[in-house]
């Protein structure tokens, strides 16, 4: 059998996460065309991270039981079905379409919870030494995802309608199927280590009894809930700053092309950092200061963000934003990974990921109704936020050391 890659598990997560950002700008449109109130259209976003809440933990306790590579082609399949139900449901109109886009959602935020499964395989094939590195290839293929996904969404449903992105990302996670089929080896062997199961809840608080894992996982649901403000929000105070439209021809919602572009801008930087000095970025602070020095970088650009008005600068400052919130996730589960058990990384970092879902059901809802308010109170609450993270991270992580491991990933010859 191959040699676990992860290279491979990169690409895995890359393609799945071209079909996730094909569907998701779409969606507030289309529901939108589907006469959808605003709340309904919260909902229809909030499904698929609450989805995730629930189901990360579960993935990542089943791929410590059966392995990664069984969990991983469930899931991956699973995705191409839901694009599939989301483009049926394009087709269809009124009541019947938001009920089918509700049941492809909450059907994709399952199957999307899979990445609780790529950082584990992640974790068992990489040496402790290497894990925050290797974590951000992770982070670069969500950027890259991202960056690809809604130029080719904005593009199948310019020449092949309404239900074309959902059968391109349909097609493109059948493809991703049956590579993980083919491609991807078995990187965990169950059975010489057996974990004790636990139901979510307990599972948990377990985590949660653990005091430096505790805080990684408190630090990462403070950072995305501040991250998900942030994308909530950040198109309607660009359009409000610097007086960009947004049109509505046909029934269908046309975004100003600054806004995407902004989009893409942040997306390749986060990839970059990501994908490139990362590694050498850790070595020289080590994960804790590096968690700290992330989380102020994200809270001096966001504090400042609403009361930009020229385009230089707002560059400058969603680079620093960019950077900083790129800087945040891979040691963060890096550390995670080497203060966790072996036989218990799945598990674990399924607890983690499920926080990171949790905090982006509210962020929406709260950033939106803040920025009715005023356009500042969402970046100036999110910036505190962050710095209160940043101080609490380097409080309780700087002398932290890694568990002593109760076990040897066993990788399949």
């Amino acid at each position: 059998m191959r040699k676990p890659s992860v290279l491979v598990i990169f690409l895995t997560v890359f393609i799945d996460l071209i079909g996730f950002g094909i569907v998701l700008p779409l969606l507030p449109i289309f529901a939108k065309d589907f006469d959808a109130s605003g709340f309904t259209i919260g909902c229809l976003m909030a499904v698929y991270s609450a989805m995730q809440f629930v189901f990360a933990p579960i993935w990542g306790r089943w791929s410590d039981r059966i392995g990664r590579r069984p969990i991983l082609l469930i899931s991956t399949a699973g995705a191409a079905i839901s694009y599939a139900l989301f483009a049926i449901g394009c087709a269809q109109t009124g009541m019947v379409a938001l009920a089918l886009l509700f049941i492809a959602r909450t059907f994709a935020g399952i199957c999307g919870a899979n990445i609780t499964v790529a950082q584990a395989y992640i974790a068992d094939i990489t040496p402790p030494e290497d894990r925050s590195k290797k974590m951000g290839l992770i982070g670069m293929a969500f950027g890259l995802g991202f960056i690809f996904g809604p130029a080719i969404g904005g593009l199948a449903l310019k020449f092949g309608g309404l239900t074309a992105p959902g059968w391109i990302a349909a097609a493109l996670c059948a493809g991703n199927f049956l590579f993980t089929l083919a491609r991807l080896p078995e990187s965990w062997k169950p059975g010489a280590i057996r974990a004790a199961p636990r139901p979510r809840l307990e599972q948990f608080v377990a985590t949660m009894k653990r005091p430096g894992i505790a805080t990684l996982v408190t630090v990462f649901f403070l950072a995305t809930f501040c991250f998900a403000c942030f994308e909530t929000t950040i198109g309607l105070l660009v359009s409000q700053n610097f007086g960009l439209k947004f049109e509505t021809i046909k029934g269908i919602h046309t975004f100003d092309s600054k806004v995407v572009y902004l989009y893409t801008y942040c997306g390749i930087i986060g990839a970059f950092v990501q994908g490139g000095p990362l590694g050498r970025i850790v070595k020289k602070l080590g994960e804790p200061l590096l968690i700290t020095v992330s989380l102020v970088f994200v809270a001096v650009s966001l504090a400042p963000l609403p009361f930009v008005t020229t385009w230089p600068l707002l560059l400058v400052v969603l680079a620093i934003l960019s950077i900083g919130s790129s800087l945040t996730r891979p040691p963060v589960f890096g550390m995670l990974s080497n203060l966790t058990p072996a036989d218990e990384q799945g598990a674990v970092i399924g607890t983690a990921q499920s926080a990171g879902s949790l905090a982006r059901i509210p962020a929406p809802i709260f950033a939106a109704s803040l920025l009715d308010v005023h356009p500042s109170l969402p970046y100036l609450i999110c910036g505190g936020i962050s710095l209160v993270a940043a101080i609490f991270a380097w409080q309780f992580l700087h002398n932290r050391k890694p568990a002593a491991p109760s076990a040897t990933p066993q990788l399949t010859p």
